[in-house]
């Protein structure tokens, strides 16, 4: 965990000059330049292409679902129905794609077909049964009214933006080519109304402007729906990520169960069970010289008692790695100001708590206190720290805030990663406020659980 601190001290990524954070600055504000930039034109023709996309798939849908439904009577029904839905999963697999290079959205796959049993009679339940099949078909129906509205809103935004914008510019050939006065307005038998004098082609122009700037915001807008409708449709259910999660999670908690008993099998091989191995082997030789030389066996008894002591501490600090007797019995504001007696710099404790949470959450409160404690006694460079616990609603939250120099970073693959990603396995967060040059706040949001009630 070295790394932990000091990270904010370097350059700006991508430049060597000091002060580059690597961002584009541009001179010219967002409305401005929007009609222009590259995004701005995928998103145009995303909207563009969406049209005829929608009539493809729309046209698939209708088609296929109606012919599937109609042969249900008969033993095709269910074989045309099970094709209709795979395409349209196909289509989806298309439409992130297309989502993907001109929307610049990411879409995880759906959730893969579970076949219970092989065969085309396993396939076609598997397809019939899937929610991502059902959701690509009604993405298939939804995705044709929208395409053409947003086509049409889109095309005839821009057109008519700049169509007004350059005006001016054919307003000059127009009229000789055609030998009228300018862009009608209005026209019946008697009246006609022509933008003809240069203010009304002034006018038309800063209207064309308006619209010309405009356009690309209107068409981000419309491709905003595109997005949910991808990201909502076409990407994985919420309950499949959530067992994506949830499978993350425990493969977290294995490591980390693991990782911890290595660790305290590795303390106990160096540490206390090797000095009761020497201990047991002082207490034999004592054995010996106590008719021979009393003296001597008198002094290595009493080397053999100081390494007792020894080991019994190293065996109480190995308990309170665990799981310290001060947190079952006095709760989590004991427990907390036990440790911050420990650590190298004063350290200040409010925890505000009318009742306990369940013990595996107070646990691991304790540790992501105590961790953070050792990363000021080791890294901060700290004068003074504070730790401060509270609830809200459901959730337990911790603070601890430091003077030091600053530059915490949890992405930098540290143990504040780790720390992070014991959290997280959990349900849990944490938020790192680290600026080169301090002061530090780390926070962490732990779900409050009560112990549960035992008969």
């Amino acid at each position: 965990m070295a790394t932990e601190y000091g990270q904010g001290y370097g350059l700006g990524s991508g430049s060597g000059f000091p002060g580059h954070t690597g961002e584009r600055h541009h001179r010219l504000p967002a409305g401005l330049r929007a009609p222009f930039e590259a995004r701005s034109w995928r998103e145009f023709g995303y909207v563009l292409v969406g049209l005829p996309v929608g009539i493809l798939l729309f046209t698939y849908a209708v088609t296929m679902v109606s012919l599937g439904a109609g042969l249900l009577v008969t033993f095709l029904g269910v074989p045309v129905l099970a094709a209709a839905l795979a395409g349209c999963r196909g289509f989806g697999a298309m439409e992130r794609a297309r989502a993907r290079a001109l929307l610049g959205l990411r879409v995880s796959e759906p959730e893969p077909l579970r076949l219970k049993k092989q065969g085309a009679m396993g396939w076609m339940g598997a397809v019939l049964k899937s929610g991502a099949s059902w959701r690509s078909l009604l993405y298939a129906v939804l995705q044709f009214p929208w395409s053409v509205f947003s086509f049409v809103v889109a095309v005839n935004v821009w057109a008519f933006g700049w169509a007004m914008l350059t005006y001016p510019l054919w307003f000059w050939v127009f009229p000789m080519y055609a030998g009228q006065d300018g862009l009608q307005l209005y026209g019946d038998e008697t009246h006609r109304v022509y933008l003809d004098n240069p203010f009304e082609i002034a006018v038309t122009a800063l209207v064309g402007l308006l619209f010309t700037l405009a356009t690309p915001w209107l068409v981000r807008a419309l491709t905003t729906v595109d997005r949910v409708m991808v990201h909502g449709l076409l990407g994985p259910s919420r309950l499949a990520t959530r067992v994506v999660e949830l499978e993350s999670d425990r493969g977290v908690v294995v490591d980390t169960a693991a990782a911890d008993l290595r660790r305290i099998e590795r303390d106990l091989h160096d540490g206390a069970q090797a000095r009761l191995v020497n201990l047991a082997m002082g207490l034999g030789l004592a054995k010996e010289k106590l008719l021979e030389d009393p003296d001597a066996a008198a002094a290595m008894v009493d080397e053999a008692h100081g390494e007792v002591k020894l080991a019994l501490q190293e065996l109480r600090d190995l308990a309170r790695g665990i799981h310290p007797a001060v947190l079952t019995d006095r709760g989590l504001d004991a427990a907390l100001s036990s440790v911050a007696s420990r650590c190298t710099v004063p350290v200040k404790v409010t925890a505000d708590l009318t009742e306990r949470p369940a013990a595996a959450i107070e646990g691991i409160a304790y540790f992501t206190v105590s961790e953070l404690l050792q990363n000021v006694s080791k890294h901060a460079r700290a004068t003074s720290a504070a730790v401060e616990v509270w609830r809200v609603e459901n959730r337990l939250m911790l603070q601890v805030v430091d003077n030091g120099v600053g530059g915490a970073d949890a992405s930098a693959g540290s143990g504040l990663a780790g720390l992070a990603e014991r959290l997280d396995a959990v349900d849990g967060i944490l938020v790192v406020d680290s600026p080169a040059g301090g002061p530090t706040r780390i926070t962490a949001e732990l779900p409050w659980r009560n112990e549960p009630l035992t008969g």
